[in-house]
């Protein structure tokens, strides 16, 4: 777990440095962040597309150690390109950059979180792994922004960039030579046989898994509705932070900004406390449950921050709300690998995290559309999507697992 946890932090610290680096990049060298949105949505469109195939080609996968290692070298080496380029070559190159990247994004997330389940034995152990899982991502929401942001303010936009490659170069690094081998293959039962034209087949077994089975559906559908709103988040979020200044009469756009960062901060320490405290629960609702209530516990802390009086309470606000948001990722974690079927899980696991991803871009993209409203108003937004998830979780609560269910993971 340990040569694990060090690949997955440092691949996702990369991944979540992209979005900031891009804008400060088109901010230094072009004047305005305007490019940077552009590349970031050539960044994150390709995920949902790619997912199927980079499942497909990981299950096939002989090597599994080469080929993480290969994908996220394709990743890190995306990154240094679009450093070199953005705002100083054709706008054509950097997009085609974070295509490239992009393709490779969904192996950084669902990948490999998707080994697991290969890696850990099943039981106490597995539901206490997938919440270490979740914790990583949690840590380098914290931790990418802060460096970059740091390194920039030092020197500039191009170095602040550089971190972020060589973060990804350590994580291919493991994943080369420490990453350990799995101890069975995730589709070991599916048989011996592989036809030559398998892989055609193979690239939709993910998405039937996750429309035919029940709880997979119910999931899917689910976080795809929650990361609709989270998606918006951090634009909603510098409004609100602004709106907050503009009350005290101080407020500006850097200070806007500043806020704005400080309670994503707030969101995603939040998020990293929910997870590890998560992973030492003994006693933990199982998956379907823990992500119902995950779910309506960041819906009322989100509302509470949007109609709080004060900045000081919409920072604690937004904390409670990661705090209720990090469990949120170990239970969907643990309802892929109790549900995927053999053969098919690490595409589960990388079309879900494309899927969300897309979800989160298309919410993003609403919330600046809805700019004009009163930023209170874009909040409680937010926290109505988690709700609308959680009541497609529940309206599909018969087809969830149970406590004394199927699961083979869940606590005692």
């Amino acid at each position: 777990m340990k040569a694990y946890l060090a690949t997955a932090f440092l691949a996702r610290l990369a991944d979540e440095g992209v979005a900031v680096a891009l804008a400060l990049l088109a901010l230094e060298r072009t004047g305005s962040p305007a490019l940077g949105a552009y590349v970031l949505t050539a960044w994150l469109a390709p995920h949902a597309v790619a997912a199927p195939v980079a499942g497909a080609l990981a299950e096939r996968a002989r090597r599994p150690r080469l080929f993480h290692g290969g994908a996220l070298a394709v990743f890190g080496a995306a990154i240094a390109v679009l450093g070199l380029t953005v705002g100083r070559a054709p706008v054509w190159l950097p997009v085609a950059a974070a295509v490239l990247g992009g393709c490779a994004g969904p192996v950084v997330t669902g990948g490999l979180s998707s080994l697991l389940v290969s890696l850990v034995p099943e039981g106490r152990a597995l539901s206490r792994a997938y919440a270490l899982d979740a914790a990583s991502y949690n840590a380098a929401a914290v931790t990418a922004p802060a460096a970059v942001s740091t390194t920039v303010a030092v020197s500039s936009a191009g170095p602040g960039t550089a971190v972020l490659v060589a973060s990804a170069g350590c994580a291919t690094l493991l994943a080369a030579t420490t990453l350990p081998r799995p101890a069975r293959s995730p589709g070991a039962d599916a048989g011996p046989a592989r036809p030559a034209g398998a892989l055609r087949v193979r690239l939709t077994a993910g998405v039937r898994a996750c429309w035919s089975v029940p709880p997979l559906r119910a999931l899917t559908v689910a976080t795809c509705v929650a990361f609709l709103g989270i998606g918006g988040l951090p634009v909603a979020a510098v409004l609100l932070a602004g709106d907050a200044g503009n009350a005290a009469d101080s407020g500006t756009s850097g200070q806007a900004g500043g806020g704005g960062g400080v309670l994503m901060t707030a969101f995603a320490v939040g998020g990293l406390v929910g997870s590890l405290g998560l992973a030492r629960w003994r006693r933990a609702p199982e998956a379907g449950r823990l992500a119902l209530g995950s779910l309506c516990a960041t819906a009322l802390a989100l509302a509470g921050a949007a109609l709080a009086p004060a900045f000081p309470l919409t920072v604690a606000l937004f904390a409670l709300a990661g705090l209720g948001d990090g469990p949120l990722l170990t239970a969907t974690l643990r309802l892929r690998a109790e549900h995927a079927p053999d053969g098919a899980r690490t595409q589960v696991f990388t079309l879900g995290a494309g899927l969300k991803l897309t979800s989160a871009a298309a919410g993003s993209a609403l919330v600046g559309l809805l700019a004009h409203l009163p930023p209170a108003t874009l909040v409680l937004g937010v926290a109505a999507s988690q709700l609308a998830a959680a009541a497609v979780l529940r309206a599909l609560d018969r087809s969830l697992p149970r406590v004394g269910g199927r699961s083979g993971h869940e606590a005692p």
